[in-house]
């Protein structure tokens, strides 16, 4: 099957062997992956001598299941999540609990941002927000948008900061949201809705944020508010702002309680939900139901739809036009209407903005 790789910083789709399904795992024929610009641009920079398997977000077809998985069946659609399973490739074997079914109402190409949706969703549960507070998301890439959507129709008050106003107007397109372009317009925006008392959170999805990022943002919570970093930031602060506010510092660990745990994830041992109440996959079940209730939508941030070949292409799209680019969508050829598969042609649109 075909996989894309990365190799001393050079993205090739090869040829590699096929995945077999094994106990507790899921076999899915890929439908639709999407980048996740932010973490695989990381990869792709890695001047390592060892392949790198680019991907971890994908939608696909059910084709066998392993021993231990009975929450779905052959032949249904489900969103998958999670390296080093989920990766940009034609085949996937899945541990059950990074599988999500699909219902009817909830359209593939937007289920295969499942994994940016679980994130999205961790970072507002470690920030904690209650119903009206307030919530500052620095970095609006496609990260970023979904995590104000989702905090938006949580009944959160956000304020959205990117220095693109390409990436603001298509914020402001989507929800009635504070959107700002600049660190100044951030600071009157939340005087004028908190008499300088503060935001209760900042989120920082921005990668590569200078290190003064996180002083700014202690500067705009309030007494005892929370700052989460889901993006790759420097973590220098000033410890006096720290102290002075009690403020809490948290990382966000992508999609939740589970990942990267090999008896949660390999052997499918999943956490009690009165000990664990939002596991990784209750977050990717969780961001499916928005999608198919539609609460949200993510329709207009998938900028670029293209096929595996194209996918050089796609890497350099993201450096070189960041802001032409938010939501890429690798289609494979795919797709699945209701319980019927039917085919569809492979047509390249490569760098076509949509």
């Amino acid at each position: 099957m075909k996989a894309v790789i990365s190799l001393k910083g050079k993205v090739e789709v090869l040829d590699i062997e096929e995945p077999t399904v094994e106990t507790n795992h899921v076999r899915v024929e890929t439908c639709y992956s999407a980048i996740s610009s932010g973490t695989e641009l990381l990869l792709k920079n890695m001047m390592t001598d060892t392949p790198i398997q680019l991907g971890y977000s994908a939608m696909g077809i059910v084709r066998e299941i392993g021993e231990g998985v009975s929450h779905v069946k052959v032949g249904q659609r489900v969103a998958c999540y999670g390296s080093p399973y989920v990766k940009h490739a034609e085949f996937l074997v899945v541990p059950k609990h990074l599988v999500v079914p699909l219902p009817d109402e909830c359209s593939s190409k937007e289920a295969s941002f499942v994994g940016l949706g679980a994130i999205a969703i961790h970072a507002l549960r470690q920030a904690d927000l209650r119903f009206g507070e307030s919530v500052v998301v620095v970095g609006l890439g496609i990260l970023g948008q979904i995590v104000c959507r989702i905090a938006d129709v949580s009944g959160s008050r956000v304020i959205g900061l990117d220095l693109l106003a390409e990436r603001c107007a298509k914020l402001s397109e989507a929800c009635a949201v504070q959107v700002c372009d600049n660190v100044q317009d951030v600071n009157r925006t939340i005087d004028s809705l908190h008499q300088h008392e503060g935001v209760d959170a900042v989120i920082i999805c921005a990668n590569g944020a200078n290190s003064g990022i996180i002083d700014q943002a202690l500067r705009w919570i309030r007494d005892r508010g929370k700052i989460v970093i889901v993006g790759d930031v420097k973590m220098d602060f000033d410890r006096e702002l720290m102290f002075a506010k009690e403020a809490q510092v948290l990382i966000s660990r992508a999609g939740g309680p589970g990942r990267y745990h090999d008896s949660y994830e390999s052997k499918g041992v999943d956490y009690p939900i009165g000990y664990v109440r939002w596991t990784e996959g209750r977050n990717m079940a969780e961001f499916i139901r928005l999608l198919a209730e539609r609460r949200i939508s993510i329709q207009t941030l998938i900028t670029h739809e293209m096929v595996l070949p194209s996918m050089t292409v796609a890497y350099e799209l993201l450096r070189e036009t960041p802001r032409d680019v938010l939501g890429v969508l690798i289609d494979y050829g795919k797709e699945l209407g209701g319980e019927a598969e039917k085919q569809v042609s492979a047509v390249p649109v490569s760098f076509e903005i949509l």
